[in-house]
């Protein structure tokens, strides 16, 4: 467990849940009305810390969608450093860093100039009954970036809807939302099963955040740039 932040930035502070899952609150006065559970490796927005009557301190998060707030236990959550997201590579030039993402071998491959770097399992977009969300091939730059991103499609009730607070590590490609992010709903890298986006593990994606430009400051919700790192999308099989 972490020891809750004594205070905040002005703004509110991006923070990490520590434990392996954490129940919230919509309301500190009804300690019966369960909010979202939030699971290890998400991540949020903290805009203030609040004590109970029992003396027990909670962050209250603001949620980035919906725009609503409910509260967490300080202890289960650590506030993200500037270590946490410095750049990784920052000296190779941006022009020599780019990713391929290979389809049929559902991995993710980034190269400095001609040399490999990092290479991860990855779950891109499949067929679904109501419709074929599989990524498309192509060539994009991760020129928009968010740490932190609550994603939710469709009606709840629907077979194939979601509504995923804290996935962390977002880097955009494409104007529809078609994104790297981490992943925390599976584990089964390796087979094609998202909306189209590029799920990874949450370390994964993280690395992929901080690798890729533009970098983004610890306290920026959401980074809008015109350039950014070259990502490729094949649906050729590697030779």
């Amino acid at each position: 467990k972490n020891q809750p932040a004594a205070s905040l930035p002005e703004g509110g502070a991006l923070a990490e849940v520590s434990v392996p899952f954490t129940d919230t609150l919509w309301d500190l006065r009804r300690q019966d009305w369960y909010s979202y559970r939030l699971y290890y490796g998400t991540t949020y927005w903290v805009d203030q810390i609040q004590t109970d009557k029992n003396g027990k301190i909670w962050y209250r998060i603001r949620d980035d969608k919906w725009k609503i707030f409910f509260y967490a236990d300080a202890t289960h959550l650590r506030l993200v450093s500037e270590a946490d997201v410095a750049p990784l590579s920052a000296d190779v030039p941006p022009a020599e860093k780019r990713i391929e993402i290979h389809l049929p071998e559902q991995i993710v491959i980034a190269y400095e100039g001609n040399q490999a770097v990092f290479m991860a399992r990855t779950s891109t977009g499949a067929r679904f009954i109501d419709g074929d969300y599989r990524t498309p091939p192509g060539t994009y730059i991760t020129n928009r970036k968010r740490p932190s991103r609550h994603m939710a499609a469709g009606d709840r009730a629907a077979p194939n809807s979601y509504d995923l607070p804290g996935v962390p590590w977002v880097c955009y490609l494409m104007d529809n939302g078609i994104s790297f992010h981490g992943t925390y709903w599976h584990n089964n890298f390796g087979r094609p099963r998202s909306h189209g986006c590029i799920n990874l593990s949450i370390p994964d994606s993280r690395w992929v955040y901080r690798w890729t430009y533009p970098p983004v400051p610890l306290q920026t919700v959401t980074l809008n740039e015109k350039t950014g790192t070259m990502v490729k999308v094949i649906d050729k099989p590697m030779a």
